[in-house]
């Protein structure tokens, strides 16, 4: 067994000492956008015509889109206000790609876990075959599953790259950033859903104030909007709740048993694959409920997306969101 000796800590450790140098490499380095309402503004900035818009809105309308609660802003501001439409879409432009680049780099961080046990089980079985405990057919199992790991995480560097490179754009700053610091993970998913009943009255003011051919369309939208983002509410709290909270206690248990020689290293390698990919799936989950949110505050809006985020999709890539 060499230096895996019986402890979950021995094993951390080698995989500490035998990471690559694709894996050590951050995300990006740069200015920081800690926040969606940072994004939004940083988009605004980008958009000097905007200022006469956002003049016009004042500080109040302002500060309530920057942070997100749309659904507070006058029904008929887009109607009273020359070209809040253009503030409130480059808003949703912000926001999304803050959240898309944000999540991009939370499921690298644990395509990386994934490969760092993929390495440990594979040099554990190299050892076993030199003193010739394994053949060579056993241990190609293993080898494949490191070879997996380190396809996944290069899929997940690319696109947190391409999640960057997308904010970049959406910021203004392409040719001045090659990279912002964003924060370790997304904001919480709320405990409670906005109900259909409690967005009817807002929906219902907001087609008032369209042209008959838009507001049918914008009472498609809204179905379709609340479809997407009570359905993404539901698997977000699912995957955060039960399913995330199950695997860390079987995790927790199967560290107990292989402390006390009742797990082999295999199960224990084994099940810190199956947590980081519970994570992954949950941070999809997570992205998805807050592009599936901002969607559902545009339509309110008057917004019309071209289409909504696909829920189920790999955590390792960009949702097929809406388009802008």
């Amino acid at each position: 067994m060499g230096t895996f000796k019986r402890g979950h800590a021995d094993v951390l450790k080698w995989e500490q000492a035998n990471l690559t140098a694709d894996a050590r490499q951050p995300v990006a380095t740069g200015a920081a956008i800690p926040t969606a309402e940072a994004a939004v503004r940083m988009a605004w900035r980008a958009h000097l015509e905007l200022a006469g818009p956002l003049a016009r809105l004042g500080a109040q309308n302002e500060q309530l889109i920057a942070e997100g609660r749309w659904t507070a802003l006058d029904p008929s501001l887009q109607r009273r206000v020359h070209d809040a439409g253009e503030v409130l879409e480059v808003a949703v432009q912000g926001r999304k790609a803050w959240i898309e680049a944000v999540a991009a780099q939370q499921v690298l961080k644990h395509q990386r876990d994934m490969l760092e046990a993929a390495q440990a089980a594979s040099e554990l079985g190299q050892r076993m075959v030199t003193v010739g405990n394994w053949s060579k057919l056993q241990l190609t199992p293993v080898q494949l599953a490191e070879t997996n790991a380190r396809m996944t995480l290069r899929r997940a560097q690319y696109a947190a790259d391409r999640a960057q490179s997308s904010l970049i754009k959406t910021m203004g700053q392409m040719g001045l950033q090659d990279g912002f610091s964003l924060p370790e993970q997304l904001p919480a998913i709320p405990a409670q859903a906005m109900s259909e009943a409690e967005l009817q009255p807002r929906a219902e003011a907001i087609r008032q104030q369209l042209p008959d051919a838009e507001s049918l369309r914008n009472r498609a939208l809204f179905r379709q909007s609340m479809n997407a983002y009570r359905s993404a509410h539901a698997l977000a709290l699912d995957s955060q709740g039960d399913v995330l909270k199950t695997r860390e206690f079987i995790t927790e248990e199967t560290v107990l048993h292989y402390n006390g020689m009742l797990k082999s290293v295999w199960d224990l390698l084994d099940e810190v694959r199956n947590q980081s990919q519970a994570t992954v799936a949950a941070i999809g989950a997570q992205r998805d409920f807050w592009i599936a949110e901002t969607d559902l505050q545009w339509v309110l809006q008057g917004g019309a997306p071209d289409g909504f985020v696909s829920l189920g999709g790999s955590g390792g890539d960009a949702p097929a969101a809406a388009a802008h």
